[in-house]
């Protein structure tokens, strides 16, 4: 539904340059939802301005549902009409809501139903049954003063599906919010996005939203996408950076003659007992330095950092057997130039 290739924005003024995006290439599919995540300064606003082109890329392309918008002419004349239509299939929210404060909530849903044309009576109506979409059907008549900021965004995503988009776009929508209202705005979206079948694109800086909504997920870092794929899959991948942020499990380094093992627990192997097992299979004494667990995308997932007797290539064995019951397991204090023991160990060769 969403494709960027090789995306590049450069910022000029006063004789320098900025790189914003440097050859960001995401593939959205349709019906998921797809968080963009990273710092601020990683390029993450520029980059969902530029996916409507708010803002216009110095190069590459934007596709979306199948029309390269990079192709079309901007501007404010006839020839910018294309480009206009295309956004008509855009909505996008944003972190401050951007409410007129001098219209009613429902005049605000109703501005982009004026800018299509439609006439009042047909306008009043669909902006009602958004508004009952959203949950706020008894607040129509309310000016936006009158909110909290939850419900002004309940607004905002009302409006921006006025013009019954197939895409959603959001800018941070959650990061003005406090914890339970950014929960009961991300049900919502995940409501929407399953009911409507929506694509939903969001960005923000908090890995809790990943965690919450997101079914794929790009790591963005001074402009460029550095991790990025379906969010079981980068949990199931040793090394996965995303993994470690999702859930950061802490614990020191390993002391002489010991080792730290990082394992990530996901599908059904969550609800194992899996480390009593290891420790009266291999009789081992297992020190836990820290945990994390949650639900990701409808499935338990966590991390465990434990610490077990004896160097790496002593304990093939018990690492063997982690591995046997369907764990990601990582030697955090082992340099990935330095082979990992395997278990059970390989056949000898015909030499000997």
């Amino acid at each position: 539904m969403i494709t960027t290739t090789d995306l590049t924005k450069v910022y000029r003024s006063r004789g320098r340059e900025v790189v914003a995006l440097d050859g960001v290439s995401i593939h959205v599919r349709p019906g998921e939802v797809y968080g963009v995540i990273g710092r601020s300064g990683a390029g993450k606003s520029t980059l969902i301005r530029c996916l409507n082109l708010l803002e216009r890329p110095t190069s590459g392309t934007v596709t979306v549902d199948g029309l390269d918008l990079t192709a079309l002419a901007g501007g404010g004349n006839r020839a910018g009409r294309p480009l206009r239509r295309a956004r008509g299939g855009i909505g996008m929210i944003f972190q401050h809501f951007n409410l007129l404060s001098s219209r009613t909530v429902q005049g605000n849903v109703e501005l982009p139903l004026e800018i299509l044309g439609l006439g009042r009576h047909e306008r009043a109506r669909k902006a009602l049954d958004l508004l009952d979409l959203v949950g706020l059907a008894d607040k129509a008549r309310a000016y936006p003063a009158q909110l909290s900021g939850g419900q002004k965004q309940r607004v905002g995503i009302a409006r921006a599906l006025a013009g019954d988009p197939k895409v959603l776009l959001s800018d941070e929508a959650t990061s003005a919010l406090d914890p339970e209202t950014t929960r009961s705005v991300l049900g919502l979206l995940r409501d929407l996005n399953r009911d409507l079948g929506l694509t939903v694109l969001l960005i923000t800086h908090e890995m809790d939203v990943v965690k919450a909504v997101c079914d794929s997920a790009a790591l963005m870092e001074r402009g460029r996408v550095v991790e990025s794929g379906a969010v079981p899959e980068l949990l199931a991948t040793p090394g996965s950076r995303l993994a470690h942020e999702l859930f950061p499990v802490g614990g020191a380094a390993s002391a002489a003659g010991r080792t730290v093992v990082d394992i990530t627990f996901h599908g059904e192997n969550a609800a194992q007992p899996v480390i009593s097992q290891l420790a009266r299979t291999h009789a081992v004494d297992v020190s836990i330095l820290g945990a994390a667990m949650d639900t990701v995308a409808g499935r338990q997932v966590g991390r465990m950092r434990i610490e077990i007797p004896g160097r790496p290539e002593e304990n093939a064995a018990p690492l063997g057997f982690l591995r046997g019951q369907g764990l990601t397991v990582e030697l955090p204090d082992v340099p990935p130039s330095r082979p990992v023991p395997s278990w059970p160990p390989p056949p000898p060769s015909p030499s000997a």
